[in-house]
Protein backbone atom coordinates (compact mmCIF):
# COMPACT_ATOMS: atom_id res chain seq x y z
CA UNK A 1 0.00 0.00 0.00
CA UNK A 2 1.38 3.36 -0.86
CA UNK A 3 1.61 5.60 2.20
CA UNK A 4 0.99 9.47 1.98
CA UNK A 5 1.66 11.63 5.35
CA UNK A 6 0.86 15.01 5.41
CA UNK A 7 1.18 17.49 8.48
CA UNK A 8 -1.25 20.39 8.65
CA UNK A 9 0.85 23.28 9.86
CA UNK A 10 3.48 21.68 11.30
CA UNK A 11 6.30 19.08 9.92
CA UNK A 12 5.84 15.08 10.43
CA UNK A 13 9.24 13.69 12.15
CA UNK A 14 10.28 11.03 11.01
CA UNK A 15 9.62 8.41 14.13
CA UNK A 16 6.05 9.37 13.78
CA UNK A 17 5.93 8.97 10.16
CA UNK A 18 7.67 5.07 10.37
CA UNK A 19 5.42 4.42 13.27
CA UNK A 20 1.95 5.17 10.71
CA UNK A 21 3.55 3.26 8.27
CA UNK A 22 4.76 0.15 10.29
CA UNK A 23 1.05 0.37 11.53
CA UNK A 24 -0.55 1.06 8.20
CA UNK A 25 0.74 -2.10 6.51
CA UNK A 26 -1.29 -4.57 8.99
CA UNK A 27 -3.88 -3.38 6.55
CA UNK A 28 -2.13 -4.47 3.67
CA UNK A 29 -3.41 -8.42 3.95
CA UNK A 30 -7.18 -6.88 2.92
CA UNK A 31 -6.14 -4.78 0.06
CA UNK A 32 -4.43 -5.19 -3.49
CA UNK A 33 -0.97 -3.86 -4.35
CA UNK A 34 -2.74 -0.34 -5.75
CA UNK A 35 -4.26 1.06 -2.33
CA UNK A 36 -3.39 4.41 -1.41
CA UNK A 37 -3.21 5.57 2.22
CA UNK A 38 -4.08 8.82 2.90
CA UNK A 39 -2.71 10.56 6.46
CA UNK A 40 -3.66 14.25 6.91
CA UNK A 41 -2.32 14.92 11.03
CA UNK A 42 -3.60 18.67 12.29
CA UNK A 43 -3.18 20.12 15.29
CA UNK A 44 -6.44 21.83 16.96
CA UNK A 45 -6.26 23.32 20.29
CA UNK A 46 -5.11 20.79 22.88
CA UNK A 47 -6.01 17.54 20.59
CA UNK A 48 -4.05 15.92 17.67
CA UNK A 49 -6.39 15.10 15.09
CA UNK A 50 -5.75 12.13 12.23
CA UNK A 51 -7.05 11.96 9.33
CA UNK A 52 -7.27 8.13 7.77
CA UNK A 53 -8.59 8.06 4.05
CA UNK A 54 -7.84 4.60 1.97
CA UNK A 55 -8.90 4.17 -1.27
CA UNK A 56 -8.63 0.77 -2.96
CA UNK A 57 -10.34 -0.27 -6.71
CA UNK A 58 -12.97 2.32 -5.95
CA UNK A 59 -13.88 1.74 -2.74
CA UNK A 60 -12.93 4.75 0.31
CA UNK A 61 -12.41 3.81 3.54
CA UNK A 62 -12.51 6.97 6.18
CA UNK A 63 -11.72 7.56 9.73
CA UNK A 64 -11.15 11.09 11.26
CA UNK A 65 -9.94 10.53 14.99
CA UNK A 66 -8.91 13.20 17.76
CA UNK A 67 -6.87 12.25 20.91
CA UNK A 68 -4.10 12.87 23.13
CA UNK A 69 -1.27 12.08 20.98
CA UNK A 70 -0.86 10.97 17.11
CA UNK A 71 0.45 7.48 18.62
CA UNK A 72 -3.31 6.95 20.39
CA UNK A 73 -5.24 8.17 17.44
CA UNK A 74 -3.20 6.37 14.22
CA UNK A 75 -4.70 2.96 17.04
CA UNK A 76 -8.52 4.42 17.03
CA UNK A 77 -8.07 5.21 13.67
CA UNK A 78 -7.00 1.82 12.54
CA UNK A 79 -9.59 0.43 14.67
CA UNK A 80 -12.33 2.28 13.08
CA UNK A 81 -11.19 1.28 9.28
CA UNK A 82 -11.31 -2.52 10.21
CA UNK A 83 -14.68 -2.24 11.59
CA UNK A 84 -16.01 -0.92 8.56
CA UNK A 85 -14.30 -3.93 6.86
CA UNK A 86 -15.63 -6.56 9.54
CA UNK A 87 -19.54 -4.84 8.98
CA UNK A 88 -19.36 -4.83 5.56
CA UNK A 89 -17.26 -7.73 4.50
CA UNK A 90 -19.72 -10.11 2.33
CA UNK A 91 -20.25 -7.08 0.34
CA UNK A 92 -16.53 -5.37 0.22
CA UNK A 93 -14.53 -9.06 -0.53
CA UNK A 94 -15.92 -9.05 -4.37
CA UNK A 95 -14.04 -5.22 -4.53
CA UNK A 96 -11.05 -6.25 -2.42
CA UNK A 97 -8.34 -8.50 -3.01
CA UNK A 98 -9.39 -12.12 -3.61
CA UNK A 99 -9.26 -14.13 -0.55
CA UNK A 100 -8.55 -11.57 1.79
CA UNK A 101 -11.44 -12.39 3.81
CA UNK A 102 -11.13 -16.22 3.92
CA UNK A 103 -12.01 -16.65 7.47
CA UNK A 104 -9.04 -19.14 8.41
CA UNK A 105 -6.71 -16.18 6.99
CA UNK A 106 -8.30 -12.66 8.33
CA UNK A 107 -10.09 -13.79 10.87
CA UNK A 108 -7.76 -15.58 13.07
CA UNK A 109 -5.07 -12.74 11.89
CA UNK A 110 -6.53 -9.91 13.49
CA UNK A 111 -8.30 -12.48 16.10
CA UNK A 112 -11.94 -11.84 15.35
CA UNK A 113 -15.02 -14.09 16.13
CA UNK A 114 -17.30 -14.57 13.26
CA UNK A 115 -20.00 -13.67 16.11
CA UNK A 116 -18.37 -10.42 17.66
CA UNK A 117 -20.18 -7.62 14.73
CA UNK A 118 -23.28 -8.40 13.60
CA UNK A 119 -23.07 -7.71 9.52
CA UNK A 120 -24.30 -5.23 7.51
CA UNK A 121 -27.75 -6.02 6.35
CA UNK A 122 -29.73 -5.17 3.24
CA UNK A 123 -30.16 -1.46 2.49
CA UNK A 124 -33.45 -0.03 2.96
CA UNK A 125 -33.52 2.48 0.49
CA UNK A 126 -35.91 5.81 0.45
CA UNK A 127 -35.75 6.90 -3.06
CA UNK A 128 -36.67 10.62 -3.60
CA UNK A 129 -36.85 12.45 -7.05
CA UNK A 130 -36.52 16.50 -7.27
CA UNK A 131 -36.16 19.08 -9.89
CA UNK A 132 -32.63 20.16 -9.73
CA UNK A 133 -32.58 24.44 -10.40
CA UNK A 134 -29.04 26.18 -11.39
CA UNK A 135 -27.73 28.14 -8.13
CA UNK A 136 -24.87 29.39 -7.07
CA UNK A 137 -23.24 27.20 -3.84
CA UNK A 138 -24.05 30.17 -1.99
CA UNK A 139 -27.75 30.48 -2.82
CA UNK A 140 -27.51 26.40 -2.34
CA UNK A 141 -26.15 26.58 1.19
CA UNK A 142 -28.71 29.13 2.12
CA UNK A 143 -31.44 26.26 1.13
CA UNK A 144 -29.61 23.85 2.63
CA UNK A 145 -30.11 25.88 5.83
CA UNK A 146 -33.34 26.38 5.57
CA UNK A 147 -34.31 23.01 5.08
CA UNK A 148 -32.48 22.19 8.06
CA UNK A 149 -30.11 19.41 5.99
CA UNK A 150 -26.72 18.44 5.95
CA UNK A 151 -25.76 18.69 2.51
CA UNK A 152 -27.93 19.75 -0.81
CA UNK A 153 -28.01 18.36 -4.31
CA UNK A 154 -27.91 20.97 -6.54
CA UNK A 155 -26.71 22.37 -10.40
CA UNK A 156 -24.22 25.17 -10.61
CA UNK A 157 -25.14 28.24 -12.26
CA UNK A 158 -22.21 28.57 -14.29
CA UNK A 159 -20.87 25.11 -14.81
CA UNK A 160 -24.26 23.37 -15.46
CA UNK A 161 -22.73 20.23 -13.68
CA UNK A 162 -24.31 18.84 -10.41
CA UNK A 163 -22.94 19.80 -7.36
CA UNK A 164 -22.91 18.96 -3.74
CA UNK A 165 -22.74 21.42 -0.46
CA UNK A 166 -22.80 20.00 2.94
CA UNK A 167 -22.10 21.11 6.25
CA UNK A 168 -18.63 19.73 8.12
CA UNK A 169 -18.19 19.05 11.80
CA UNK A 170 -16.59 22.08 12.64
CA UNK A 171 -19.56 23.95 11.19
CA UNK A 172 -17.89 25.22 7.82
CA UNK A 173 -18.99 24.03 4.55
CA UNK A 174 -17.77 21.79 2.04
CA UNK A 175 -18.57 21.58 -1.88
CA UNK A 176 -18.13 18.55 -3.74
CA UNK A 177 -18.19 19.23 -7.85
CA UNK A 178 -18.61 16.43 -9.96
CA UNK A 179 -16.22 15.80 -13.22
Amino acid sequence: MKTNIIGRQFTVKESLRTLIEKKLAKLDKYFRDDAEAFVTLSKKHNTECLELTINSGGTIFRSEVDGPTFQHAIDDALNAIERQIRKNKTRLEKRLRDGAFIKEKADAAAGWTTEEVEEEGEFEIRRKEFVLKPMTAEDAILQMNLLGHEFFVYVDAETEKVNVVYKRKDGKYGLIETK
